[in-house]
């Protein structure tokens, strides 16, 4: 049978992604593309580098030239245009530089950062020469222009320079981080570390008015590939959508567990989470 195709109800609001490529389509822009789309928003992208990767780890990681990202954005912006922006992986100090100094001529449009340091298989995806340089810069530069930044507890550590190994010490890092120009910092638990019971997996919303916690149930699985971009993605796509950042945060929330708990076991590693969720 021939498929009828009916032109949309509506507009669609759109987002834009400044991240990486996973070749695996568990993380970086095809999370958050999937991410998008499950949610109702037009995704576009500006991939910032390229890894070969599958569940089992990260085998090549190649950064693309500063020009040819600044293009990518400069496009998408000047034409279609994004109700929110997310950033993911950028892959060097001089990338981070470029993207902040874009972003800088689009103040009005919520911003989520996520400081994306390293993969769920442990590969560094910055330069690993500059990463001093590269935390540098997400911290003065990016960090600052954010209406939330995403890190977990290890990219809560580098970026302030505080030990973080327990929920006290991470709560002291994210309010470290919003006395030196952070906007508000969402704090991933994660797979390792987590606030409250062993069986709680919850996340924690720092404002400078106040703590949210966001509530979650610890899911016994090795398959949370991408789950840290699938929640800065659907917090992004919520934003976009006209949602505040406590709205945004509790949704994502409630759409990361969903996918983890329905995760469809790909792969002979760490498998990607459901984005069907």
């Amino acid at each position: 049978m021939t498929p009828i195709y009916k032109p949309a109800s509506h507009k669609p609001v759109s987002a834009l992604t400044i991240a990486g490529s996973d070749s695996s389509g568990g993380a970086g822009i095809q999370a958050d593309l999937k991410t998008f789309h499950r949610l109702g928003v037009y995704g576009q992208s500006a991939v910032t580098l390229i890894t070969a990767q599958n569940t089992t780890g990260v085998m090549a990681v190649h950064v693309l030239p500063v020009r040819l990202v600044e293009q990518q954005i400069d496009a998408v912006l000047s034409d279609i245009g994004a109700a929110a922006i997310k950033t993911g992986a950028l892959g060097s100090a001089a990338l981070i530089h470029a993207v902040a100094q874009r972003l800088k001529a689009c103040p009005e449009i919520p911003l989520v950062a996520d400081p994306v340091l390293i993969s769920k298989h442990g590969h560094l995806l910055v330069d690993v020469d500059a990463k001093p340089e590269a935390i540098i810069a997400l911290r003065d530069h990016l960090m600052p222009m954010a209406t939330v930044i995403t890190p977990n507890w290890f990219e809560a550590a580098a970026l302030s320079c505080l030990p973080v190994t327990t929920p006290d010490q991470a709560l002291t890092a994210a309010r470290w981080l919003l006395a030196h120009g952070a906007r508000a910092v969402l704090l991933k638990g994660g797979g390792e570390s987590h606030f409250g019971s062993s069986d709680a997996a919850h996340d924690i919303l720092v404002e400078p008015a106040g703590d949210t916690v966001l509530p979650g149930i610890r899911v016994a699985t090795t398959h949370l590939h991408g789950s840290g971009c699938t929640f800065a993605a659907a917090i992004t796509a919520y934003l976009a959508l006209g949602q505040s950042l406590a709205e945004a945060a509790l949704g994502a929330k409630a759409f990361i567990a969903q996918a983890i708990a329905t995760a469809p076991g790909l792969g002979r590693g760490r498998g990607p989470v459901n984005h069907w969720a």
